[in-house]
């Protein structure tokens, strides 16, 4: 679909009006919607309390928050569209099913003990499997379909499991059982950007780069140190393609890594915003989020902004793409941003990117030490975590 911005007419933005109403962010008279056929304003007119709603409603989904309606946006708004018990649910692989009422159900098979996996809207094998589990136990058709039978028995059975999120607590374990040593740990490493789209144009000590030329260094500059350390690592895109964020995210998957940093650059309408900011899957209300994501969000940040200028912009929770469709905990750094002229001649300067990615290994590293044998942050260089990686194999 194309953009819908403030402005725009059609019965395109009245389909958005009118989900945004149902959701609860717009008051909306459905009687003004159309005559004879034909839609009319304001119903069809994307006007400023559209924009507004549009907005309200990104801020709570964990999107970007610009009052456009994107593939993105329009994406989530349909799932949110979507209540549980309103259609069959089943895994299908050439065509599969998102929503909210995937998200219920997933909540609730968790509640019961069936299903330990993230909580994402997405019906996969592993919910499938879950299903079919607790069909089973309970004397249903194990067919792994979600229709009225199956509903009324999930709904009529009380919760199980307590203490935690099990996938919290499965992240967590899979991080502790993995070691200590970065030695043989699967990284995939996702530089934005690409092809023909090189995006805009930075200038710095070194002359002038683009935002793409940048990336692609930084990515580079942070899988040598990542090799050095034996670590096995993976660039989810040749040099000369931009991928989709779900075919980045599928690619990324084939290589069964154990986490995904994706690279990225910010830009903003006013020059004036700077600085760093880290992103994890989660939704901002706190009801499902990746712990690990959210843990090595905070390290990286955290190790950056110690050992830059740039401006702390904090970690954020969000359900874009590459950190929803990827199997393993993913973090997205918004290095800078490009919009900026500190911040991107900052970036342009090839001895800041080896300040970045040096600080990024340091923050997988914390990762896997869970606090032992800690420094304090940005007080870490590759140098120690060398010899530390060596101590450790002696």
């Amino acid at each position: 679909m194309h953009l819908l911005r403030r402005g725009d007419e059609g019965p395109a933005v009245a389909e958005i009006r009118a989900s945004l109403a149902s959701l609860g962010y717009l008051h909306y008279d459905g009687s003004s919607a159309a005559s004879n056929g034909v839609w009319n304003a304001p119903a069809a007119t994307f006007d400023a309390d559209l924009e507004t709603a549009v907005r309200a409603f990104q801020q709570a989904r964990g999107l970007l928050v610009d009052g456009i309606v994107g593939p993105a946006t329009y994406r989530v708004l349909k799932e949110a569209s979507y209540h549980l018990g309103a259609r069959f649910l089943f895994y299908q692989l050439s065509s599969p099913l998102y929503g909210d009422d995937v998200v219920a159900l997933q909540r609730r098979l968790q509640e019961l003990g069936y299903y330990v996996g993230r909580v994402d809207g997405y019906f996969g094998l592993h919910t499938h499997e879950a299903l079919t589990s607790f069909q089973r136990e309970f004397g249903l058709a194990p067919d792994g379909i979600c229709g009225p039978e199956t509903l009324r028995s999930v709904e009529l059975l009380g919760r199980s499991i307590t203490g935690g999120n099990p996938h919290a607590m499965t992240e967590e374990e899979l991080v502790r059982s993995a070691g200590p040593h970065l030695t043989g740990k699967r990284i995939v490493i996702d530089p934005g950007l690409g092809g023909t789209a090189t995006g805009l144009t930075l200038s710095g000590p070194d002359g002038d780069t683009t935002e793409a030329a940048v990336l692609w260094d930084l990515a580079n500059r942070l899988e040598g140190r990542m090799a050095a350390t034996g670590m096995e690592t993976f660039l989810s895109r040749p040099k000369y393609a931009n991928p989709t964020d779900s075919e980045r995210a599928e690619l990324s998957n084939s290589f069964a890594a154990d986490l995904m940093i994706s690279l990225r650059l910010a830009r903003n309408d006013t020059a004036k915003a700077h600085g760093i900011a880290c992103f994890y899957y989660g939704h901002p209300d706190g009801t499902s989020a990746s712990m690990i994501g959210q843990a090595l969000a905070g390290y990286i940040q955290r190790e950056i902004v110690a050992r830059t200028n740039l401006l702390d912009c904090r970690s954020h929770a969000r359900v874009w793409d590459i950190l929803r469709l990827t199997k393993m905990p993913t973090v997205q750094i918004d290095v800078a941003f490009a919009s900026n002229p500190e911040d991107a001649a900052l970036l342009a300067n090839s001895r800041m990117r080896d300040i970045i990615a040096e600080a990024i290994l340091v923050a997988v590293k914390r990762l896997y030490l869970l606090g032992q044998n800690d420094q304090p942050t940005g007080t870490f260089t590759f140098a120690d975590l060398l010899a530390e990686e060596q101590n450790r194999e002696a």
